[in-house]
């Protein structure tokens, strides 16, 4: 869209809204409303209707279920804080970047190697990133797990706790090599 017109666009807006606060369209001191020469009082359409009910009315009744990566990248989030452990596969014992996978996808029912390495041989390779997808990186040394919005988590080197990350806003986001979806089985 051309500049001139997204500005006079803009502007248009702008007037249209300070008309509207001006004239106390959206205003509770408005005592009638008029749309199509019918009249219509605040005091016949009753007290407004707290949000909460009309956020509850919008909710979906059937939430969809969550996926296998879903599921896992919830577990992984869990151990945010736990000490980075050479080798190590439990919030007990902490986590290196393989034993952060091992346990979150251990925890629904997909076992995984403890190897960054073997781990890069598994799943399907993917180009659009969803929750739960593994990512490589240097080499593929580190793997860390995709939660959406543009981070992950990850158990980064001793030292560390186990974090979450934008890759945006990383040395991360530029060093990723590879990402893999892990299904059943």
């Amino acid at each position: 869209m051309p500049t001139v017109l997204r500005t006079r666009l803009l502007a248009l807006a702008f007037a249209a809204c300070a008309f509207a606060c001006l004239t106390g369209v959206f205003g509770a001191t408005t005592p009638t409303a008029s749309a199509g020469g019918v009249r219509v009082s605040r005091e016949s359409l009753g007290p407004p209707i707290p949000k909460r009910h009309i956020l509850k009315r919008l909710r979906p009744r059937h939430r969809h279920k969550r996926t296998l990566g879903e599921r896992a990248a919830r577990v992984a989030l869990k151990a945010v804080g736990v000490p980075y452990h050479w080798g190590g596969v439990s919030p007990s014992n902490g986590f290196d970047c393989s034993g952060l996978v091992y346990w979150a996808y251990g925890h629904v029912g997909v076992p995984v190697p403890h190897s960054s390495y073997a781990l890069a041989g598994i799943g399907r390779r993917v180009r659009h990133l969803r929750p739960g997808d593994l990512l490589f990186f240097y080499g593929y040394g580190h793997v860390g797990i995709y939660i959406g919005h543009g981070r992950m988590v990850h158990a980064p080197h001793s030292g560390t706790r186990v974090q979450v990350v934008r890759l945006g806003r990383s040395n991360y986001g530029d060093a990723v090599i590879s990402a893999r979806r892990l299904t059943r089985g």
